[in-house]
């Protein structure tokens, strides 16, 4: 997962000016996430912190981008950080996952949580996800085959790797939270 944010962000700051400011500072906040997540203690505070800022950084990853080539992908970066949060809020109110606690607290709170990171995929933010997944999953799949790209050949490049990149990351972190 945290391999996958460093792939994405590398490659869209590759593609320096082919990505608008809102593009790399979604690109580089979805990274910051899945590598503090990587390293950070699962808790339900940092749960609700991370998915705050996921959410701030979606919403700020397509302002003023509307008409222009660059749209599309900066939309599906906001998607992959919309997708994130909710599974992070998800995290959040089936507790965080569990780490370092013992088997009967974890038999305990994956009973009580119900969440997609215990047991199941059971509540509305699980679907959500699910379908989240699918949809940035997709998108990066059927920009391939779209409309002639909007960037030079090299640029087109590194941009498909962040795309495909960014699914990965997206789909890892949410299966596994």
């Amino acid at each position: 997962m945290a391999l996958a944010a460093v792939v994405s962000a590398a490659a869209c700051l590759a593609a320096w000016r082919d990505v608008p400011w809102q593009g790399r500072q979604s690109a580089l906040v979805m990274a910051g996430a899945m590598v503090a997540l990587a390293v950070a203690e699962r808790g339900a505070e940092t749960a609700l912190a991370l998915g705050l800022v996921l959410l701030l950084s979606a919403m700020l990853g397509t302002v003023g981008v509307r008409g222009t080539p660059a749209a599309p992908a900066c939309c599906h970066r906001a998607l992959a950080s919309l997708v994130m949060a909710i599974c992070a809020f998800e995290g959040a109110a089936s507790g965080g996952g569990i780490t370092g606690s013992s088997a009967a607290s974890a038999a305990g709170s994956s009973a009580v949580s119900g969440g997609h990171g215990s047991h199941g995929f059971s509540g509305v933010l699980s679907v959500l996800t699910i379908i989240g997944v699918v949809t940035v999953v997709l998108w990066a799949a059927i920009s391939e085959w779209g409309a002639a790209p909007a960037h030079r050949a090299r640029a087109a490049r590194t941009l498909r790797v962040e795309s495909w990149a960014m699914a990965a990351g997206v789909g890892v972190m949410c299966l596994g939270w």
